[in-house]
């Protein structure tokens, strides 16, 4: 597999999307807290980046496997827990539609936050996290929402009217945040209706600078951000990108401290549990 080959991985590999992450980590805390992680249980945290969620799971005990396309963010993730002194926790690269290194029924938790979304093949996506899952096993995914009115589906939203228009065949990762795909998809992969559970819940970033050097951050490291800012260059709209994008910042930016950024974000937190 090759940048070449698989333009998700170029995609992923362009920025340094850590820079981004780092604003992230309050929310994965709590997020993990949340997920009832226990000592000694094996956990897939799949589309991991450096860690956001797969370093405070490994906190809390479990053994924890990151996987993420970019080779820059394994790299990362190898990194911190190196760093942290926590051997329960080692990265390795592979694409979330084809889990080949990954054994069947490997998994008691497979965690996936506004990772596996960004895979091309969402149906093959389900099939491998259910695969891979233990028996009795869960699921749990943070995905955004198409057309939600808070920060990344905006950003998403803002991007796209400056960037050419997807391939044939592409299916928009925000596809994944509509309740009905989401069933739809795990249904395929014989989990159950009623063993999907949907609902909205929030994601905070929280960036120690302005609103519009946290745009500048995006610009700079966020591979989507990135595209759009290259192809309004080329058509002389690079200055109107970057006004619509600060004005976004500033109206979602619930923080009452100058030089300082918090702004929450909705997402589709989904749960599902293997039989």
């Amino acid at each position: 597999m090759t940048a070449a080959t698989n333009p998700n991985r170029a995609l992923w590999e362009k920025g340094d999307f850590t820079r981004i992450a780092e604003t992230m980590r309050d929310s994965g805390d709590a997020l993990v807290r949340s997920l009832g992680v226990t000592r000694g249980i094996k956990v897939l945290d799949l589309g991991s980046g450096d860690g956001t969620t797969a370093v405070p799971a490994a906190r809390l005990g479990a053994d924890v496997l990151g996987v993420d396309i970019a080779s820059n963010l394994v790299d990362a993730g190898n990194r911190r827990a190196g760093e942290l002194g926590l051997a329960n926790l080692r990265f390795q690269q592979g694409d979330a539609c084809d889990l080949r290194d990954l054994a069947d029924d490997s998994f008691d938790l497979v965690v996936t936050i506004f990772g596996a979304m960004f895979a091309p093949k969402p149906f093959e996506v389900a099939k491998e996290m259910v695969r891979v899952a233990k028996p009795g096993g869960r699921i749990v995914m943070g995905n955004w929402i198409p057309n939600d009115p808070t920060l990344v589906a905006q950003i998403l939203r803002i991007s796209s009217a400056y960037t050419p228009p997807p391939p044939e065949g592409f299916v928009s990762p925000m596809t994944w945040g509509v309740e009905s795909h989401v069933r739809e998809r795990f249904a395929a992969a014989g989990v159950s209706a009623a063993a999907v559970r949907c609902a909205p819940d929030t994601f905070t970033f929280d960036f120690a600078g302005t609103p519009e050097q946290f745009v500048d951050v995006f610009r700079v490291y966020y591979g989507p951000t990135m595209n759009a800012f290259e192809a309004a260059t080329k058509n002389g709209r690079a200055d109107a990108l970057q006004r619509e994008l600060e004005e976004l910042f500033r109206a979602q930016n619930k923080s009452g401290s100058p030089g300082r950024t918090v702004i929450p974000a909705t997402y589709l937190r989904v749960t599902a549990n293997v039989a």
